[in-house]
């Protein structure tokens, strides 16, 4: 969900400065193999685990949709396994890092930086916003029950935070980089310094509101870690330490959870996030560099790089869209349930498991066909030249695009909130400069 490895065909890939073998992307960046491949696989991960929270059923007054794993005491300790986001900010970060070392060393701006990672999130995101507010309405037009409507419009919404959390860490690349650079071990104390004061804060007060300050300090902390890892930081690593430091960090994890005042379920660190996603973050970050040769070897044997490749393309269009895919297909299940009498089984029940492998395959299915015709947004035209615009144009536009997508999250897809988010992300797509200069000349 970030910049994508690719090459053109007969192009070998350039030797890695860390010892990999990684590919030049179309912005020419060099990219690791194995960092691509790891974030494919978290993306599949992903979306297993939100399939496998669908529990659709009929209640008494009518169709049920429900996270089936919610409250489930089982969920906790596999929650440590299928929690993969701090490895997923990592893998950004890593991206992020090349990325604008690459456009800096070609003379472009921060800003030039950050509104072409704005153009890039933003645009699927409008598509996948328009089309499914416009569904939405038809749905409670056709006399669908509000409630129904009013779920299923929270349940496609729910993996938008990645998105936000996501614009506003990658509009920080360029300051966080420099801080990498001038104080490589300071700047991550000091933000994990910032993460704990928050949650002794929030937690001593009761106040959880305070925790959302964590929504920006943890994940820019996690992202920082990828910079550790795209450096070359981490290769001086031997394994015994790399296993030492997972270990560790899953010791003080058990600690903070089991016998500390967090949850042991991750997925209720989330909201707000807290020091235990920093902590599994370590854990993920020296397993994976562990595993970095041979995932690379896997990939150079199977020769894997060009589906690695064209998936990373898509990988943003595949997120923001499996969910609406499987909320659709729920739909259907409760149509043919009405018209055909086909069973629901109840949520977690023996018939429930043994449909989960047909239900996965047909949201894989149905999800293939939604991103070939929804990829054109993420991909979009290649620009002539660059999108130039000031320090304070790019703030209000990563505000704007931030503010567009906490809209959603916060009043749902109802059609004002709707229009809303889709002002605020046209805003930042476009650009306010532009939008500005457009102002003028029609007021002029």
């Amino acid at each position: 969900m970030t910049d994508t490895l690719s090459r053109p065909a007969g192009t070998p890939a350039a030797a890695s400065h860390h010892g990999g073998s990684p590919a030049a992307g179309r912005t020419g960046v060099a990219r690791d193999t194995s960092v691509d491949a790891i974030r494919i696989a978290l993306l599949v991960v992903v979306f297993g685990l939100h399939a496998m929270m669908f529990g659709v059923s009929m209640g008494p007054d009518g169709p049920v949709l429900q996270n089936a794993l919610e409250g489930q005491p089982w969920f906790g300790p596999v929650s440590w396994v299928v929690q993969i986001m701090p490895l997923f900010f990592i893998a950004g970060g890593f991206s992020s890092f090349h990325h604008w070392r690459s456009m800096r060393a070609k003379g472009a701006t921060a800003s030039e930086y950050v509104r072409s990672r704005i153009g890039r999130l933003v645009r699927p995101a409008i598509a996948v916003v328009a089309v499914v507010a416009s569904g939405l309405v038809v749905l409670r037009l056709a006399g669908l029950p509000e409630d129904l409507v009013a779920t299923a419009g929270f349940r496609v919404g729910q993996p938008l935070w990645f998105l936000g959390v996501y614009l506003a860490t990658s509009a920080l690349v360029p300051v966080m980089v420099r801080a990498h650079e001038r104080a490589r071990l300071l700047t991550p104390v000091v933000l994990l310094a910032a993460v704990v004061a928050v949650d002794v804060v929030r937690l001593s007060t009761g106040v959880d509101a305070i925790g959302l300050l964590n929504l920006v300090l943890v994940w820019l902390l996690v992202q920082q870690l990828g910079f550790h890892l795209a450096d070359g930081g981490l290769d001086r690593f031997r394994p015994r330490a790399l296993w030492g430091t997972a270990v560790a960090a899953l010791g003080v994890l058990a600690v903070l959870t089991v016998a500390g005042p967090f949850p042991v379920d991750m997925y209720e660190n989330l909201n707000p996030p807290n020091v235990t996603l920093v902590v599994l973050g370590v854990a993920q970050l020296a397993l994976f560099q562990l595993a970095r040769p041979r995932i690379r070897a896997w990939v150079d044997r199977a020769d894997a790089a060009g589906p690695i490749s064209a998936v990373g393309e898509r990988a943003m269009t595949v997120y923001l869209w499996h969910m609406p895919v499987l909320v659709a297909l729920a739909g259907l299940s409760l149509a043919a349930h009405a018209t055909f009498g086909t069973p629901l089984p109840d949520p977690l029940s023996v018939e429930w498991w043994a449909t989960r492998p047909l239900w996965l395959a047909a949201g894989a299915a149905a999800v293939v066909p939604v991103v070939l015709v929804f990829a054109r947004f993420e991909r979009g035209r290649r620009q002539r030249g660059r999108d130039a615009a000031s320090v304070v144009a790019t703030v209000i536009d990563t505000v704007a695009a931030v503010a567009g997508v906490a809209t959603l999250l916060v009043a749902g897809f109802a059609p004002l909130p709707a229009l809303v988010a889709l002002a605020l992300l046209a805003l930042a797509h476009v650009g306010s400069r532009r939008v500005l200069a457009g102002a003028r000349r029609l007021v002029g």
